[in-house]
């Protein structure tokens, strides 16, 4: 019988909506033994039979799944790897606060004792893991992976065993977004390796042959928020709040794309509680917003006077402003290979879960959390610190173009 033929037997037999198993899969002969009682309680013997066969069928690969229908955890053990910067600490907080038990595994670098209580274990990516020999969690979130040789480590320190491993990858996997074009997670991801995109794809593909079906693929675009080391998303509510003339790139109407690291930190946690595995382009908000809304409700959230001067993309480039760090989160329009890049299409997301607070929450957030603290000389020093357009070049545009 062909798998396909044996998939719809399966599917016609229960005349049940369709189930996701991957919690079945990974977990013990006893709660195999109790979700097939469950299901059989609540919709009679031959559901709970059909279930059986679906487990079956999936274990011998014949039937893609994601979740099981109702399976959720709120008292799980979960591995961060990483867990005191930005989208980790994030997750770390959320995570305490829902009831879940943390273990941090990091090299103790930054803010290493930000969570008093929690297990510590030391060690580095891309070095000693034997911290993590032997252990057993029930999810695994990693925040800080981004090279395959790094994902064949974790592999095999962690072993076959895992249950559930959400790895935070990026929009960029994709490589190469044309102008105009809107993509899902069907797109295909960057080849070759070496930069940090096709890193983050072929990172990807490790961890999703290791553990197949037991993987989440979570693809952000730009992440928000507090406690961001990045000086990207932040620029703009500082700068309005500031007052004056500003220098405000490209096509206003374009559409601009973000999300608030809460926010996918918390969403993180639910696909962690559901087991829910695929890939996804997490990126907000919900319905399209451009740049001219996003810096009106930056104006807005501070009471501010700010009013701005838009320049073209063409007039920028030859004034010297660097795409996406000069002035955050702009790219040139027709650049060949990243003029798309905020187009990405998040409706899977959304379906499993994402939830995305308003966009004020975030801005007000953001410039709270700016304002209240001070960029130290390594602060400004960190590489991964956007090189902003600085108050004497915004000043030199304003004075040239304002008339």
């Amino acid at each position: 019988m062909s798998r396909s033929k044996n998939r719809a037997q399966v599917g016609k037999s229960a005349n049940l909506p369709r189930v996701d198993c991957t919690p079945l899969l990974h977990c013990s002969h006893d709660d195999q033994q109790k979700i097939r009682h469950d299901a059989g309680a609540n919709h009679g013997a031959m559901a709970c039979a059909s279930l059986y066969a679906v487990f079956v069928q999936t274990v011998a690969g014949s039937i893609p799944c994601s979740n099981i229908n109702g399976y959720e955890r709120s008292d799980m053990h979960i591995l961060i790897l990483g867990g005191t910067v930005f989208l980790g600490r994030h997750i770390a907080e959320q995570a305490l606060a829902r009831g879940h038990t943390l273990t941090l595994f990091n090299r103790g670098q930054h803010n290493a004792d930000l969570f008093s209580g929690v297990e510590i274990l030391r060690g580095d990516r891309n070095g000693d893991h034997s911290a993590l020999y032997g252990r057993h969690f029930d999810a695994v979130i990693d925040t800080s992976g981004y090279t395959a040789r790094q994902m064949q480590a974790m592999v095999a320190a962690l072993g076959p065993q895992v249950p559930y491993y959400l790895f935070i990858s990026s929009i960029s996997a994709y490589g190469i977004f044309p102008p105009g074009q809107h993509f899902d997670e069907s797109g295909k991801l960057a080849s070759g390796e070496g930069d940090y995109a096709s890193d983050k794809a072929r990172s990807e593909e490790v961890l999703a042959a290791a553990w197949p079906g037991r993987v989440a693929l979570v693809r952000p675009g730009l992440i928000v928020g507090p406690h961001d080391p990045t000086n990207r998303f932040a620029y703009w509510p500082r700068r309005v709040a500031q007052g004056g003339s500003f220098i405000a790139p490209g096509n206003p109407a374009r559409s601009v794309q973000w999300i608030d690291v809460r926010d996918l930190a918390a969403w993180c946690l639910h696909l962690c509680e559901h087991r829910i595995s695929g890939s996804f382009n997490a990126a907000g908000p919900e319905n399209p917003a451009s740049f001219e809304h996003l810096l009106a409700r930056c104006r807005a959230v501070s009471n501010s006077n700010a009013e701005p001067l838009w320049l073209d993309d063409a007039t920028l480039l030859a004034h010297g402003v660097v795409p996406w760090t000069g002035l955050p989160l702009w790219i040139p329009q027709d650049d060949a290979e990243s003029g798309g890049m905020m187009l990405a299409d998040n409706r899977r997301a959304l379906a499993h879960g994402l939830k995305l607070r308003p966009l004020d929450e975030t801005i007000a957030a953001t410039l709270a959390w700016d304002l209240a603290q001070q960029a130290s000389e390594a602060d400004l020093a960190n590489p991964r610190r956007a090189k902003n357009l600085t108050a004497e070049h915004e000043a030199q545009l304003l004075a040239r173009f304002m008339g």
